[in-house]
């Protein structure tokens, strides 16, 4: 393992303070104390309609736990899930979390094959499945024999329906077994993506959760009652279980549930969420959307918005630079703020956040000083599953742009020699399933898990990630360069671009692969006359023209060595949970360089 070079910006402590106790034992507690607390508010509310009351989302809770009792799930065993954002989701996993049980979520993209896989590593002995996916699971259930039941949500065909599952004892009362869960039992497996191997399923205990949201309380001021989240990334990510269920459940926010995330832009004004978390590309988006609607504005009327924001993101810089702002610019902002600034926060649903994140990747330095400007302060966290999600936090106020902020309260961070970043406390996973050797790779014998992030603390303990450790461009001279850097400036050059990968490991110079946003693209293509999909468009003279320009632009923000020299427009789209991205739209490197591998030669040939 690496050797320190940096130093340890926080001490190690449980929950509240050195020596002190967990506020509760486990998630199962944390949520029966929220339940008693605010039992008759709204917990969870369904896109159809459908709002469960605390009360009630705890006794369906226990009808489940019942039901799993009944066949035999206790401490330790198993459940798969493979269900869409619902409002039965959180009572189905709280009906095993309260047995000691330990629920795990599956991608609703996977194959027979992933689901064959995540299922018998987890040795998953009850499945609760939703109708639209139970074909393909039933696939995959043909190479599972220790698979005793599937559970059935929305229909027939497995061996009984949740309805019937409820119906079983539907009195259960899990106080006994809640009492049993000791804070070092396993609360769920969050499988990684996969995208360099097999997946790993991390395991996260009720010590670990119940540290990283204490962690994150002591930053973010959420309050006691009437909060508000939405429900809308996949539940087999950690970032959708911490940031809009682990979290709200113990804190007692309301759930609102978005079953479509290709809706959530439109949920947003609907719900008015307190706490927003979004990964980069939902940004990018309304910044793009935003910037749309300016562009088309009256010339007169599109010169004042223009400026007005302008004057704004100067106030911002001068702001991160710790310089005093002008008392004129200081008072013109704030008439900005007013007029033009205000509403846009309110039509984006976003006027009564107290919080704004985003992570899960690199955001474009641009789009995080943009929504700085008109008065959302956006915070990059970073951590990884491994760390129950969260490991640093911008704190709303204090936000450093270019940075993914402090570590949370409970967490130590250190640097290796070459830059790498360890993390150690609480919420550092348990270990790998069924993989010791990789669990000893990651964790050494003082508790260091080696992230394989490169980053760089500044003296205020604020943590900069460069890049994964195991994904910079060492190109055929040497040099070491960061693709997600140069990608983030490529992006932010024009809204046209949608993705973007750069290519240049062992290579005489850099080149890139451009997928058009689907969203903007048409609009932009009606502009210029051409008509056709996406693929029609990618191939336009004109698309070639503007993404040219674009990549030059960012170009000359780049050393020479980084530049991109050639690029691709290619004629599809990158869907999230595809071939290209994980669900949470990173970059799939490796099965993307495979996919491409002869549109990439052809950039080193030609």
């Amino acid at each position: 393992m690496s050797q320190e070079t940096g130093t340890e910006v926080s001490e190690r402590y449980v929950s509240g303070g050195p020596g002190e106790e967990l506020a509760a034992p486990s998630l199962a507690a944390a949520v029966k104390l929220t339940v008693d607390r605010i039992g008759d508010d709204p917990a969870i509310c369904g896109d159809d309609g459908l709002t469960l009351t605390w009360n009630e989302m705890w006794a369906k809770a226990s009808r489940v736990a019942g039901g799993l009792a009944s066949l035999g799930i206790s401490t330790g065993d198993t459940v798969a899930l493979m269900l869409n954002n619902r409002p039965e989701f959180i009572p189905c996993d709280l009906g095993a979390v309260v047995l000691g049980a330990v629920p795990f979520s599956i991608y609703q993209t996977s194959s027979p094959e992933q689901i064959q896989y995540v299922c018998s590593d987890a040795a998953a002995r009850v499945a609760i499945v939703e109708r639209a996916y139970l074909d393909t699971f039933m696939v995959a259930r043909t190479d599972l024999p220790e698979l005793e039941h599937v559970i059935t949500l929305d229909g027939e065909g497995g061996t009984m329906t949740l309805e019937a599952l409820e119906a079983i004892d539907p009195t259960f009362d899990p106080t006994e077994s809640i009492a049993a869960i000791d804070p070092d039992d396993l609360l769920t497996l969050i499988y990684t993506s996969g995208t360099t191997g097999p997946p790993k399923g991390v395991q996260l205990t009720h010590r670990n959760l119940m540290a990283l949201t204490s962690g994150v309380e002591g930053m973010i001021d959420l309050p006691e009652r009437g909060g508000k989240v939405i429900s809308w990334l996949p539940a087999a990510h950690i970032a959708e279980r911490g940031a809009n269920y682990y979290l709200p459940t113990i804190r007692g926010l309301t759930i609102h549930v978005c079953s479509d995330p290709r809706k959530i832009i439109e949920v947003l004004p609907t719900v008015r969420p307190t706490w927003f978390f979004a990964v980069p590309r939902i940004w990018e988006k309304l910044k793009a959307g935003l910037e749309a609607k300016i562009a088309a504005m009256p010339d007169q009327a599109r010169e004042m918005a223009e400026g007005a924001i302008d004057a704004a993101v100067k106030q911002v810089e001068l702001r991160q630079a710790g310089s005093p702002v002008p008392q004129e610019l200081a008072a013109a902002v704030a008439q900005a703020d007013l007029a033009m600034f205000a509403p846009i926060r309110a039509q984006l649903g976003l006027d009564e956040a107290v919080a704004v994140n985003v992570g899960a990747a690199p955001t474009p330095f641009e789009v995080l000083r943009f929504f700085h400007a008109i008065g959302l302060e956006i915070g990059e966290l970073w951590g990884m599953s491994e760390t129950c999600g969260v490991a640093t936090l911008n704190p709303p106020n204090r936000v450093k742009l270019g940075t993914v902020g402090p570590p949370v309260a409970g967490c130590e961070l250190k640097l290796g020699e070459d830059g790498e970043v360890f993390v150690r406390g609480d919420a550092v996973m348990a270990g790998y399933r069924n993989m010791p050797e990789k669990t000893a790779e990651a964790i050494d014998s003082e508790g260091w898990l080696a992230t394989g992030d490169i980053g760089a603390l500044d003296a205020d303990g604020y943590l900069k990630i460069v890049d994964r450790k195991k994904e910079l461009i060492i190109n055929a001279a040497g040099k070491n360069m960061s693709p997600a850097g140069i990608e983030a400036k490529i992006k932010a050059a024009d809204s046209l671009i949608g993705q973007c990968i750069a290519i240049g490991d062992a290579r005489p110079y850099n080149v890139a692969l451009i997928v058009l946003d689907p969203e903007v693209a048409p609009v932009w293509a009606a502009k210029q006359g051409i008509d056709g999909d996406l693929a029609a468009i990618a191939a336009s003279d004109a698309a070639k023209a503007a993404v040219g320009a674009a990549v030059e632009a960012a170009n000359q923000r780049m050393s020479r060595v980084e530049q991109i020299k050639r690029f691709e427009i290619l004629a599809t789209d990158w869907l999230p949970g595809g071939d290209e991205l994980t669900p949470t739209m990173k970059l799939k490197r490796k099965p993307i360089g495979e996919k491409y591998a002869a549109e990439i030669e052809s950039l080193y040939v030609r």
